[in-house]
């Protein structure tokens, strides 16, 4: 079957050709929209631009913590490092925030189904067990095509998809993924690096001032 142009042009007609040209620039230009919407997408850089919920439910702009380092866990309530995970990540928030740094714990069922809670009860949970001061928000997805955009960032960003409970992603206060852990790796190998960004942190503010 002829494309509609094509067999406008067989005509003997001119209006019939000026047509068909105009009807192939039309559809000519419309390619090159879809096309552009296509690979000229803006690209989003930043972990912070991302809108997120919290335990309750409630939509919260991670935009909040930009200006901040942060460490982006996926935490669960029934896993074997469940103990020391979370006492080692309140320890760290303790000592370095909440005004240069926060731990930010997005609960995950997906391994092991370590997390059956509800959000709100992990939350309860985390407070109550472990004196959890730092943000704890809604359960989320991280793999497959239901996996939260904004933790899919961090793994898209990083090549590293977490395999486990407690993966761990540290993210400089421009929203830019800078390491990342397994959760075997001990809390005191990754104090020095926090601690390292939030010197750089601010030491350019005092640069700015």
């Amino acid at each position: 079957m002829e494309p509609l142009a094509v067999s406008l042009l067989k005509c003997s007609g001119p209006k019939a050709k000026v047509f068909a040209v105009f009807l192939s620039m039309v559809l000519c230009t419309v390619l090159l929209f879809l096309l552009q919407l296509k690979f000229l997408k803006p690209r989003i850089n930043s972990f912070y631009t991302f809108e997120v919920k919290d335990a309750k439910g409630r939509a919260v702009s991670l935009e909040k913590f930009k200006g901040k380092v942060s460490l982006v866990v996926n935490v669960a309530s029934d896993c074997q490092l469940t103990d020391r995970n979370y006492l080692a990540l309140q320890e760290l928030h303790k000592e370095f925030g909440p005004f240069h740094f926060s731990v930010l714990a997005f609960p995950c069922n997906q391994f092991g189904d370590s997390e059956p809670r509800p959000s709100k009860e992990v939350e309860s949970f985390a407070r109550k067990n472990y004196g959890v001061t730092f943000p704890i928000f809604h359960k989320i997805k991280i793999l497959g095509s239901e996996a939260e955009p904004a933790f899919r960032y961090l793994v898209d960003s990083s090549k590293k998809e977490p395999r486990w409970n407690f993966w761990k992603y540290l993210v400089n206060t421009e929203g830019q993924v800078v390491k990342y852990w397994s959760p075997e790796v001990p809390i005191e190998v990754i104090r020095p690096d926090v601690a390292d960004l939030i010197g750089q942190m601010i030491l350019k503010k005092k640069e700015d001032l």
